[in-house]
């Protein structure tokens, strides 16, 4: 009982010194030991065997019991000496609060005598600073008193000044003094309240008023309304009366202007009346050379009379303008049927010369049309004959050579007075767009003529196909009529131009080049598979000479040519006319006409090289494969094949070499359409031997070589194929490989038999099972279960693209495929 009340003592001690690890780290900071009865995880246990670790150190137990009651003595005494120590800390510690609390309150008086010594200093300063406020603003009201005096004895020496000498008319002095007295005035705008300033301010404006009125009828004296006679020189009083108009209101300097422009072309009025015989179009250069004539005489009479920035040679060129605008206007309406075009393009000439003349002259600042405005920062033009310096010669050639530029950033325009007068030819634009419309129906014809009378074009093996030059002078034609055009006008007459152009486009398609395409042995769609099935065997389909396939290579190349080029003409139209008309441009037709003719040249070369080697796989189909005893080398028809091929690729190639996309193309369709025949021909191979199997076997790996080498065949330089054109290649005879393995393996047992087929062609089905079981001459009888057997073996349908290809991966890998035809041509080196 007394063990157990112990252990349970003991259990409570550690419980109660238990310390907190944060507690426990704060002593081992402030009194470091490393006595291991102080350290927090003492061990007694261990503490003892280190003290003993063997037996015989129990000798020295006496020797360390004593050390121990040493130490717990000096323990013992430690703690009674700091437990005493603690007693008199209550009390020391209430009378150190006691004096803390005493040295507080003497602070707070001191901050309070602080305080209000700091708010006599506050009160001092204010009553200090308070008399030298009012010092300071006394002086400011002082100052604006004897400059408002100064001003007001200023305005009011002015305003007797002016109407003084407003009255002697002398308008030197006005000038100087008005603008003085307004600039005066402007500070009394607060004092109107005040009847004395009021009054100088009507005063002012009256003297305004009467000036205005008295200038105006100083230049009507000067320069009547009624009448042509003019004054003999300028005069100085007019010269100041201007100086005095900038000053007053706008509209004195707008009448004075007005006025006197109107008198300055009243003489234009009458020499060029609609019933005068200088007023029609041919003989338009005399308005603009009267109006050159006429600001000669006002630089030499006038130029010194009007401030500089009134720019008056400019305003009377703007509205001698739109006088003639309106003029011309009037008289084309009244004699309509009389414009030619040739009249009228002289015309628009003779008028965009001189709108040219004076955008050099002049800055276009005073333009004021709500169409013909000024702008500083102009933004970007969509007319490109506005782009960098290129003479007509220079955009000709490169029409000539197949390059029409892409479409540069569009520079500001550089004439503001463009159509300010060529405006009004635009409604009689339509006499233009008909002969146009003429021009290029005799175009085509001549073309078509000449095509006749010419011929083909020469077998060209050096640069490639020919272009047609006719090709190349209808869009040199276009460009000119587009460059005339745009000088006209960039809204409607641009839409109805586009639409001629459209027009024509489709007629040099169709008569041009769909129409001179050498037609096919068939009238009505050309060679087809049936027709050419229907040939006995041996015959020879008629095919293109040598003149006929350059031709439709010729062909080609020019549609190809005019595909690009109406796109680029189409961006061109675009650029010419007016931003909101540009949805209305869309050559998208004609660019599809020309792709059709593309389309049909490559087809009849695809066409002409399938009919030269539909009778050899004619043959193919009919020989005796059951008989074949033997390997040999490659069948007559494979030999047949590739001398045909090796007759027209290479022309083709050579006449293409300038549009090798579309020569890829011929390639690719040739493969697909020859490879897809030769696997129906190769069905109706039946039955077939093993052996037969076998030779087909190295006869269709001969025909695929020649075929992946088919677009560098009979080429001294050698390239390689694209990768679209030989994975169709590898793809599709492939599949003729693995049809003849298939027809090679034996039929038993089934299963196996039917899972080879399963594994080798990834398009399995029912249909093509039946057909190489035909192949391998077996009977309807034995098909029945092998098809059977194969419904039930075929693997369900893939959900998605990943089924496929995962089937498409059971295909053999390249060893196993060429490992028979490998034994194949040791046969043949054996025999050779």
């Amino acid at each position: 009982m007394m063990e157990e009340e112990e252990l349970e003592f003991v259990e409570e001690l550690e419980a109660v010194l238990q310390l907190t690890p944060e507690v426990q780290l704060a002593i081992e900071q402030v009194f470091p030991s490393q006595d291991p009865l102080d350290q927090a995880d003492f061990n007694a246990v261990e503490y003892i065997n280190t003290l003993f670790p063997t037996e015989q150190s129990l000798a020295n137990i006496d020797d360390v019991v004593n050390k121990i009651r040493l130490k717990i003595r000096r323990l013992d005494d430690n703690i009674r000496t700091v437990v005493r120590g603690q007693t008199n800390v209550g009390q020391d510690g209430r009378q150190a609060l006691e004096e803390a609390q005493k040295a507080i309150q003497q602070l707070f008086g001191k901050i309070k005598d602080i305080k209000d010594k700091a708010e006599k200093s506050e009160q001092m300063v204010k009553e200090i600073t308070r008399d030298i406020k009012q010092l300071d603003h006394a002086k400011r009201h002082l100052t604006t008193s004897i400059t408002t005096l100064n001003h007001l004895h200023m305005l009011a020496g002015g305003v007797d000044s002016l109407e003084a000498m407003t009255r002697r008319r002398q308008y030197g002095e006005v000038a100087n003094l008005l603008q003085g007295v307004m600039n005066v005035l402007e500070h009394f705008h607060k004092y109107m309240g005040i009847p004395q300033i009021r009054q100088l301010s009507e005063r002012v404006k009256a003297a305004q008023t009467e000036l205005g009125q008295q200038i105006l009828a100083d230049f009507e004296e000067a320069f009547p309304s009624q009448g042509t006679k003019r004054p003999g020189g300028p005069s100085n009083v007019l010269r100041d009366a201007c100086l005095v108009a900038n000053i007053l209101d706008p509209r004195i300097k707008q009448e004075i202007i007005k006025k006197f422009i109107k008198q300055h072309l009243s003489e234009y009025l009458v020499l060029f009346q609609e019933n005068q015989d200088v007023a029609w179009l041919d003989k338009i250069d005399r308005r603009y050379a009267w109006v050159k004539r006429q600001l000669v005489d006002y630089e030499e009479k006038y130029g010194r009379m009007f401030p500089r920035e009134w720019c008056m040679t400019e305003r009377i060129s703007v509205e001698f303008c739109h006088v003639t605008r309106a003029e011309l206007s009037k008289i084309m309406r009244a004699r309509a049927k009389e414009i030619e075009v040739k009249l009228l393009l002289f015309a628009i000439q003779r008028t965009t010369n001189f709108e040219g003349f004076l955008a050099k002259r002049f800055s276009g600042c005073t333009l004021t049309d709500g169409t013909l405005k000024k702008l500083e920062s102009p933004p970007p033009s969509t007319n490109p004959f506005l782009e960098d310096e290129t003479t007509p010669e220079m955009e000709e050639l490169a029409l000539e050579k197949g390059e029409l530029e892409q479409p540069k950033k569009p520079k500001a325009p550089d004439n503001p007075f463009h159509g300010i007068v060529s405006k009004c030819f635009e409604p009689h634009l339509y006499v233009y767009i008909e002969s146009q419309d003429k021009n290029l129906s005799e175009l085509i014809d001549r073309f078509v003529a000449d095509f006749k009378a010419q011929g083909p074009p020469k077998p060209n093996t050096d640069e490639g196909g020919a272009v047609l030059p006719s090709c190349a002078d209808l869009f040199v034609y276009y460009k000119k009529c587009m460059v005339q055009c745009s000088q006209l006008s960039t809204g409607e007459p641009m839409i109805a131009l586009t639409t001629i152009f459209q027009k024509y486009l489709r007629e040099y398609a169709w008569k041009i080049l769909s129409g001179n395409l050498p037609k096919t042995s068939s009238s009505s769609g050309g060679l087809t598979i049936s027709s050419l099935l229907k040939e006995k065997e041996g015959s020879e389909v008629a095919r293109f000479t040598l003149e006929e396939l350059c031709l439709i290579c010729s062909i080609l190349s020019t549609a190809e040519y005019c595909l690009a080029t109406t796109q680029q003409l189409e961006e061109k139209l675009k650029e010419k006319v007016d931003v909101s008309l540009t949805e209305r441009i869309n050559l998208t037709g004609e660019m599809d006409t020309f792709s059709t003719v593309i389309s049909s040249s490559i087809q009849l070369l695809v066409q002409d090289l399938d009919a030269a080697c539909d009778p050899a796989l004619i043959a193919m189909s009919k020989m005796p494969w059951q008989n074949v005893e033997h390997v040999g080398d490659q069948s007559p028809y494979v030999t047949s094949v590739i001398l045909h091929i090796k007759q027209n690729v290479p022309i083709i190639r050579d006449n293409l070499a300038s549009t090798r996309k579309y020569f890829t193309q011929f390639c690719i369709k040739f493969a697909n359409s020859f490879i897809t025949k030769f696997i129906t021909h190769l069905f109706k191979c039946k039955p077939i031997s093993m052996v037969g199997a076998e030779q087909l076997l190295l006869d269709t790996h001969s025909l695929k070589m020649v075929l992946l080498d088919l677009p560098s065949i009979g080429s001294q330089v050698v390239r390689k194929a694209p990768a679209s054109y030989t994975k169709i290649v590898v793809k599709g005879m492939t599949r003729a490989e693995m049809i003849l393995k298939v027809v090679m393996a034996p039929h038993e047992p089934l299963v196996v038999f039917v899972d080879n087929y399963i594994k080798l062609l990834t398009d399995c089905n029912s249909e093509t099972f039946q057909k190489i079981l035909d192949m391998k001459g077996l009977k309807r009888s034995e098909q029945s279960s092998m098809l059977e057997l194969l419904r039930q073996r075929l693997p369900a349908p893939p959900s998605g693209t990943e089924g496929s290809s995962t089937l498409s991966l059971i295909a053999p890998t390249p060893e196993q495929e060429s490992s028979r035809i490998r034994k194949l041509e040791k046969l043949i080196k054996k025999r050779l």
